[in-house]
Parts: C-alpha cells; structure tokens; sequence
C-alpha cells in the first residue's frame, strides 16, 4: 500500500511540474528547457540526460532542481496555474449545474451557476 501511496505522490508531482513548465517554462533557458523537459516530460534518467549532453548525472540532477525551484517561484509570485485549476474546477462545477438543471428544470442550479460565473469573472 505505501509503494502504491508513494507512486501516487510521484505521479502528482509529475502533473503539478507539467503544469508549471506549460505556464512558465518559456522563462527558462534553452539549455535549462532542454534538462527540464528531458527528465519531467520525456522521462529521461539522469544517467541518459548527463550523457546526452556531456555532463554529470550530479549536474543534471542539480539543473532540475533548481528548474523546479525557478517554477514553483513564478507560481508563487504570479499565481497562474493555482488560478487556472480554480477556473477549472467551477466549469466543470458549472456544466454539472446545467445538466442537473435541464433534467430537473431547477432554480437553485440556475442561481449556482450564476454565483460561480461571478466568481470566475472576479478571478479574471
């Protein structure tokens, strides 16, 4: 079961680090792209990676960390993907509503909705 747990977390970071580099990777280096995109999107060994480019497993290792600290920085500062998943998350709230309210023809899911686009419309 902890291997399982352990795997999930992995993947979950995984995720969250292709969300980051999808908002802020272009404010990266090529070189630091290339490294960033070797090991988080193509799935790339260090090992593969260092010999690639010529350089030390250690170096890559310490390239993508500092990637990772570099994104997670501009998330900090700047907030995109938080707002993008929050956004997200009342569509799909949203699309349920609709579909609840033409099955059922109700009022409340039509205020719902008006209650989460208004929220939407405050976040942009």
């Amino acid at each position: 079961m902890k291997d399982t747990e352990s795997g999930i977390e992995k993947l979950d970071e995984l995720v969250h680090l292709s969300l980051l580099y999808d908002f802020y990777g272009e404010l990266l280096s090529e070189h630091k792209k290339r490294i960033f995109e070797d090991y988080v999107l193509n799935d790339l060994s260090l090992g593969e990676i260092a010999d690639e480019l010529n350089i030390s497993r250690q170096g890559v290792h310490d390239m993508v960390k500092r990637c990772t600290q570099e994104l997670r920085f501009y998330e900090d500062k700047l907030s995109l993907v938080r707002r993008f998943t929050s956004i997200k998350h009342k569509l799909n709230k949203i699309k349920e509503l609709c579909l609840d309210a033409r099955e059922n023809d109700c009022i409340n899911s039509i205020k719902n909705i008006e209650l989460l686009t208004d929220d939407i419309l405050k976040e942009l």
